[in-house]
């Protein structure tokens, strides 16, 4: 069954997502980072700047390459490749999440934000799936 972590009281989301990404990304595991098309277009950004010394190998998933890829910006899960761990910024339960043995989710302080999750979360414990919470502002 899918493990499902929360990273809440994100103070800067953008920032956290890409040392997210890097951290999987280093322990070799591989990622599916699934959101819009406009969220997605601003992480791939970030990922080329986040870091003046580190590089993260991504790729949109239609890209010839993505099947060679650690991590892939995809918008939808169909036609991927198999890879163990799921990080969703949108804020819908992505479907086919199931089919990965991870799935992380990052909220910000943003009152929209808080409240899809919350929406989320419900699903997921409803649904009897391994909640796992890391609360960002307990740490800072």
């Amino acid at each position: 069954m899918t493990r499902v972590d929360f990273h809440c009281n994100v103070v800067d989301r953008l920032a956290y997502i890409c040392r997210l990404v890097r951290k999987v990304f280093a322990s070799g595991a591989h990622l599916v980072v699934l959101g819009s098309e406009a969220e997605l277009d601003v992480l791939d950004a970030a990922l080329w700047t986040f870091s003046q010394v580190d590089f993260v190998p991504h790729c949109f998933g239609h890209h010839p390459l993505a099947s060679q890829t650690p991590v892939i910006l995809a918008t939808h899960l169909d036609d991927l490749p198999r890879y163990h761990i799921l990080l969703n910024i949108g804020e819908e339960v992505p479907a086919l999440f199931a089919r990965f043995e991870r799935l992380l989710e990052v909220v910000g302080l943003d009152e929209s934000e808080r409240v899809a999750a919350r929406v989320r979360y419900l699903f997921y414990r409803d649904r009897g799936y391994p909640l796992h919470n890391f609360d960002q502002k307990a740490i800072a």
